[in-house]
């Protein structure tokens, strides 16, 4: 039987999502415990691979086994054996076509940003951090420009992967509320490092050291070196897949009622 788990996490411990051999990974922890609890390895396929200190509300995984469980023992039974900052939010049997990063359609991501003179506190580690005030009508103008269907080569950690830097970008929101900035993304897929790097140019935008227009030319050099740095991890969270309703799976768990 195959069966799919949605999972949240802070990654702040955690050196990302893939296995690693140190063991420090939310993956390692997961796959470990799942073990566990069905007394036998159980080896997952999830929908996004996450960086070190990336967070997740709704990571997607996979397993094939043949142990028979309810869906809510794998939820509690599994989070027995989880540390405090992983946990399953709920398990589903799924047919045995679905796949949880092939069946995806598309990919949501959040960063959350304080503007703040001071640095953060009880949120540290949660939260991307600037101290200069933001123009949000600037931001939007930008972060526009980045809509539909472009070749993100600019944006592109030079690791990457992914077998072509095209990628459609379906809808990008910020909003405002008190303090904090929230940034929503959502495309068909994304290149390593892709978000943050487009944040720090959202950011350079909002604090009037380049026009909007300026995400023009980034995005059209085509080139690394074009962009600016790596943002930091900390207010990133992968929101989860999005899957075409027939497979019936939840789009969104309880922690997306705590983030700004």
């Amino acid at each position: 039987m195959r069966w799919a788990l949605g999972i949240s996490y802070n990654g702040q411990g955690y050196e990302g999502w893939q296995s690693q051999p140190s063991g420090r990974t939310v993956q390692d922890q997961l796959e470990a415990a799942l073990s566990r609890f069905a007394a036998q390895p159980v080896n997952t396929i999830c929908a996004g691979r996450t960086d070190a200190g990336v967070h997740g509300l709704n990571q997607v995984v996979h397993f094939d086994t043949a142990i028979e469980r309810e869906p809510f023992s794998w939820v509690r039974g599994t989070n027995t054996f989880l540390p405090p900052d992983i946990a399953v939010q709920w398990a589903q049997a799924v047919p045995d076509e679905f796949h949880s990063r092939a069946s995806a359609i598309a990919r949501r991501y959040a960063y959350v940003l304080l503007e703040s003179p001071v640095r953060p506190s009880v949120d540290a580690g949660r939260v991307g951090w600037v101290f200069r005030p933001l123009d949000g009508d600037a931001m939007r103008d930008a972060a526009a420009r980045l809509l539909g269907e472009h070749n993100f080569t600019s944006f592109r950690a030079s690791g990457c992967q992914a077998k072509s830097p095209v990628k459609t970008m379906n809808r990008i929101d910020i909003a405002r509320r008190g303090t904090y900035w929230r940034f929503e993304f959502e495309a068909n897929a994304f290149l390593h490092h892709m978000i943050r790097n487009i944040m720090d140019c959202l950011v350079q935008v909002g604090q009037g050291l380049q026009s909007p227009d300026w995400m023009d030319q980034v995005l059209a050099a085509r080139d690394r070196d074009a962009a600016g740095r790596t943002f930091s991890p900390d207010g990133l969270y992968f929101l989860g897949p999005v899957y075409e309703t027939h497979w019936g799976l939840p789009d969104r768990t309880p922690a997306y009622d705590w983030l700004p």
